[in-house]
């Protein structure tokens, strides 16, 4: 079953992507990275061109060292249509126990029984909800990597 929070985290993906591609680079310096989103494309102020970061690394789709971004996927994979304008709704973050909660309720497990479930993991295993709630997922045959990748961001960066 497809993942139901996709089209965001591939919008997410295509901005992620746009400066590495547009500057023919694998790493940028993080003030590059906002000029390239906010100046260059106009796609968002710098600001939000800064909560792209932080949103892109919690789901682990950058990392930084503080200075430098490092794209953790291919970028030359992901295409950047011509005339792609990234959605307002990419800047508000899901977190990982929501992704999950989403792609079981689309998987058509019923919400208060997976949160339920996901509860008893998280005590019965000490995880953060987030762990908790991949895990549970994954015991119930539902794959979220996206949600998988922004648990573990958290917990090495938390």
């Amino acid at each position: 079953m497809a993942d139901p929070v996709a089209p965001v985290v591939m919008s997410l993906r295509a901005v992620v992507a746009a400066p590495f591609r547009g500057r023919g680079r694998d790493q940028l310096p993080e003030s590059e990275f906002v000029v390239a989103l906010s100046l260059d494309r106009g796609w968002y102020s710098p600001d939000q061109a800064a909560r792209v970061v932080e949103l892109a690394v919690g789901q682990g789709l950058l990392t930084s060292d503080g200075e430098t971004l490092r794209p953790a996927f291919d970028v030359d994979g992901v295409e950047v249509p011509r005339d792609f304008a990234p959605d307002e709704s990419l800047l508000r973050s899901a977190s990982p126990f929501e992704l999950v909660l989403d792609a079981l309720v689309a998987a058509g497990h019923d919400k208060q029984s997976s949160v339920a479930g996901i509860n008893r993991l998280q005590a019965e295993v000490e995880l953060t909800v987030g762990a908790a709630a991949v895990l549970y997922a994954r015991r119930q045959g539902v794959e979220v990597p996206e949600a998988a990748a922004a648990a573990r961001s958290a917990l090495l960066n938390g």
